[in-house]
């Protein structure tokens, strides 16, 4: 028998996505509001591009009051699902609209390649589609950089703040899209005051990013740049040659400083800008596995080329480990060297370090070093269960259990994660890619890294790919940044059930 819904279930579902599209519109005001900076770095360089930036904004604007104007009477809380169709929406949506400045701006890029270089920014990623940088207008990369900044803390928290404001809470939203332990933080009593809260160290520590580059040597638009680049851990930069282009120890050391700042989790940083303390540093165990970690794999790459030759004395051979090391295990993406020249072991040890290494709650990519770490444990507890079959053994993580039904939701993302690499790798071999090209593509951009190996190198980009190879790619993206759940959940039947 088939169960017919009725009209009062159809009217309250389309009274709920009234309401989802309405808090769309919300959003999509902020991000249109948010063009207004590079028009202003627009006019004041004169580089040419400020209409650009003026039809954008006209169109970004008026789509997102038109969504709000015509569904604000529908506004009410978000439930769950709400919240994942919203998440979805937003980081789908916004780029389309992030296209607008560049297609007015770059001759000859089609829209696949533009929502590419969209997604990618507002994802974190930093893979590119596009070359001689360094030609044009200085503010559509500082738009390029500018949208890694956004998405780094999440263009969703900062709508936290607005929402309830206009009748729609943001508690639900929140936690479907901030990674791991944040979902259950309330770092203070209102929601709103957390996302303000977050909001202000990351504005805080960026200050002190581009002032750091200021003082280092680079030119003010370049501090700003990299600044967004570097605290979204996104890669872009204004020169094909990202920082080789600067050839600068005292900026490569500024960058690895931030970049390890920024793979931190942010709540870790907030507890302790509030407390005035590093007390909180001191707690989080995921913090200080991410550091020896990253800094441990760093000093071992040095060893093995200067042991390879590679570079004539160790101090050379340290300057460019450490940094391409923490910037692909960080999942940033910047290069000072072609480190695709490195022995292949080296290049596959860093990507499979963007695999876990950052911090849950920071602005990196891949599945976390929280979920490693409880995977590693879970491990050795099935070792010990099968010595010791009566023996009762506990995960734990930072001091506390970690529950059975957490540790089964890790595995579960695992295999996702894993079947999600290799379905994609098959799908890029099947067209027409190398191996070596499609796994590193497909790993970079689901771990938003940025550059992988073979012709999606450092010294490459993702400019020689198909539009199906390209699409592949912006996929893997989006199910990077909101990991994987958020994406593909909307893509089940059961979702749309009652």
């Amino acid at each position: 028998m088939t169960r017919l819904r009725s009209p009062d279930f159809a009217a309250s579902g389309l009274r709920r996505n009234l309401s989802v599209i309405s808090a769309l519109g919300v959003v999509t005001l902020i991000f249109g509001a948010t063009m207004a900076f590079p028009l202003l770095v627009s006019g004041w360089t004169g580089d040419g591009a400020t209409h650009a930036y003026g039809v954008a904004m006209l169109a970004t604007c008026g789509c997102g009051a038109v969504a709000w104007l015509a569904t604000s009477r529908y506004k009410r809380e978000l439930e769950v699902r709400d919240a994942f169709l919203l998440v979805v929406l937003v980081w789908t949506v916004l780029p389309a609209f992030a296209t607008l400045p560049l297609l007015r701006m770059i001759d000859g890029l089609s829209f696949t390649d533009a929502y590419f270089e969209a997604v990618s920014g507002i994802t974190t990623t930093g893979s590119t589609v596009l070359t001689r940088l360094e030609t044009l207008p200085v503010s559509i990369n500082v738009w390029r950089t500018q949208l890694v900044w956004m998405g780094g803390m999440g263009l969703i928290v900062l709508a936290v703040a607005v929402l309830p404001l206009l009748g729609v809470g943001g508690r639900q939203l929140f936690k479907a899209e901030t990674p791991g332990p944040m979902k259950d933080t309330r770092l203070t009593p209102r929601l709103a005051e957390t996302a303000k809260g977050l909001w202000l160290v990351y504005g805080l520590v960026s200050a002190a990013c581009m002032l750091a580059y200021w003082l280092a040597g680079m030119q003010p638009l370049d501090a700003m740049m990299h600044m967004f680049s570097t605290m979204g851990l996104g890669g872009f930069s204004s020169y094909d040659a990202s920082f080789g282009a600067f050839d600068s120890v005292a900026i490569e050391v500024v960058s690895t400083v931030f970049m390890l700042a920024a793979g931190i989790n942010f709540a870790t940083h907030f507890g302790a800008f509030r407390a005035r303390s590093t007390q909180p540093y001191r707690r989080d165990q995921e913090a200080r596995l991410f550091l020896l970690v990253t800094l441990g794999s760093a000093l071992a790459i040095a060893l093995y080329l200067w042991h390879k030759q590679v570079y004539p004395d160790f101090a050379t051979a340290l300057r460019y480990a450490t940094f391409n090391t923490v910037s692909i295990a960080t999942t940033t993406g910047f290069a000072s060297t072609d480190y695709a020249l490195w022995p292949m072991i080296t290049g596959l040890w860093m990507i499979f370090l963007s695999s876990f290494c950052t911090s849950a709650g920071s602005t990196g990519g891949g599945i976390k070093m929280v979920r490693a770490a409880i995977l590693y444990q879970q491990v050795y507890r099935e070792f010990i269960r099968i010595l010791h079959p009566s023996a009762y053994t506990q995960v734990k993580f930072g001091g506390a259990v970690v529950p059975n039904n957490v540790v089964f939701a890790v595995l579960a993302f695992l295999f996702v994660y894993i079947a999600i690499i290799v379905t994609l790798t098959l799908a890029m071999v099947a067209s027409g890619l190398d191996v070596l090209t499609a796994f590193t593509a497909v790993v970079a951009s689901v771990n938003n890294m940025g550059p992988g190996l073979g012709e999606v190198g450092p010294a490459g980009n993702y400019q020689g790919l198909s539009d199906f190879q390209t699409w592949v790619c912006t996929f893997a993206m989006l199910l990077g940044r909101l990991e994987l759940f958020t994406l593909l959940i909307v893509f089940t039947p059961v979702f749309w059930r009652k």
